[in-house]
């Protein structure tokens, strides 16, 4: 039923403002125009869907919250590390990053770091 619908995903934010820069200096979101909310910030991404960070109280869950694919993984980490953004390493039975950050599962390839407000952003290169 759901499956014809674009989605979103919505990320929570201590600092808004801080939040605000890291998306647009690091990454290079800019924010939708025609959506100024309080409290909330709204930044298209690739095709129909969208990013949202609203203003909570601190919330940093261990898991991955929201994902970019990406065409060459390793041109977009350079990219993101040229602009001040630190790569996750995982040393774990099920999952262990290379040096760069980068795990290898079949087809994917993935590679995770953190915003600034602590929430854990996937990057995946998917070649099928």
């Amino acid at each position: 039923m759901l499956g014809k619908y674009p989605s979103s995903a919505i990320l929570p934010a201590t600092d808004l403002a801080r939040a605000k820069k890291f998306y647009m200096e690091k990454l290079g979101l800019e924010p939708m125009k025609d959506m100024d909310m309080d409290g909330m910030l709204l930044f298209q991404t690739g095709g129909d869907t969208k990013l949202v960070l609203y203003t909570t109280k601190p919330a940093h869950p261990e898991h991955t919250q929201v994902g970019f694919d990406v065409d060459d993984l390793d041109v977009v980490i350079d990219e993101l590390v040229k602009k001040g953004v630190k790569m996750e390493q995982y040393d774990m039975p099920e999952l262990k990053t290379d040096a760069k950050g980068i795990v290898s599962w079949g087809p994917v390839r993935s590679a995770w770091f953190k915003d600034s407000e602590g929430n854990i952003i996937a990057l995946n290169e998917m070649k099928m």
